[in-house]
């Protein structure tokens, strides 16, 4: 119910601004091309720290064309893991795919169940076994106005704080080459993270595969394939993440 109400949504907006024409020729063309990945590349895998994932096909946001393909199965197997435990997304995506109870903290999104607070500001009463954030943080101060670009790491900074000692968890993942100063931090390691993986787009078909940061610390974002060419997936024990390194 809540990807339906998402995706009418989004379909009323897309009328306003572009006319009703347009949004049909282009939901008959997604759902043509949904069809066709679900038919044809419905059992098609990635390796991920030599586990195996399905790639996630789904209408909202085509997932078949971007990153969002490989994002979504790392993802919902982290959150399964952790169902029974106290869990807080920044950003609100997640909630497009799957209706999943946990908190989500997410600036600008309006929606029941999402708490309209900056991330660098927020500061609950509890605290999380795990924090999620799926290509949410690359928006943090370079999408504001006035740009901030200390932001990423002061949120960064704060969510750990957020994360239960020792046992908390944070799972980050971030495309490179949306964010020019966002790519420095991780260039310089100013951040760094516990654990720092890194998956790179390989066809057009949108197949992923594990990589090195060597791989990927060049990939630009929308070329040669739409959306991001490489991805950090970062992850933060309950601790301070610069004392690693």
């Amino acid at each position: 119910m809540v990807t339906l109400n998402r995706l009418l949504a989004t379909v009323q907006d897309a009328s306003k601004k572009y006319g009703i024409g347009y949004v049909i020729k282009k939901t008959i063309s997604a759902w043509f091309y949904l069809s066709y990945y679900k038919i044809f590349r419905l059992g098609k895998t990635f390796i991920f720290r030599e586990d195996k994932y399905h790639y996630a096909y789904h209408f909202y946001n085509t997932t078949w064309m971007n990153e969002r393909a490989v994002e979504i199965p790392l993802a919902l197997k982290i959150i399964k893991k952790n169902e029974d435990k106290k869990i807080l997304e920044i950003g609100n995506v997640i909630s497009n795919y799957f209706n999943i109870p946990h908190d989500i903290v997410d600036k600008y999104e309006k929606d029941h169940n999402v708490i309209n607070e900056d991330v660098v500001d927020f500061s609950p009463n509890k605290k999380y076994d795990l924090i999620i954030s799926i290509s949410t943080l690359e928006h943090v101060g370079w999408d504001e106005i006035p740009r901030n670009d200390k932001k990423i790491p002061q949120a960064i900074e704060n969510l750990q704080k957020l994360l239960t000692p020792k046992s908390g968890l944070m799972f980050v993942t971030l495309p490179i080459g949306y964010n020019t100063v966002l790519d420095k931090l991780l260039r310089d390691e100013t951040i760094k993270f516990h654990e720092q993986y890194y998956l790179r787009r390989i066809s057009k078909k949108n197949e992923w595969k594990e990589a090195s940061w060597q791989d990927v610390q060049d990939a630009k974002f929308g070329k040669p394939f739409l959306g991001a060419n490489g991805l950090v997936v970062g992850i933060i024990h309950g601790q301070d993440y610069r004392k690693d390194g």
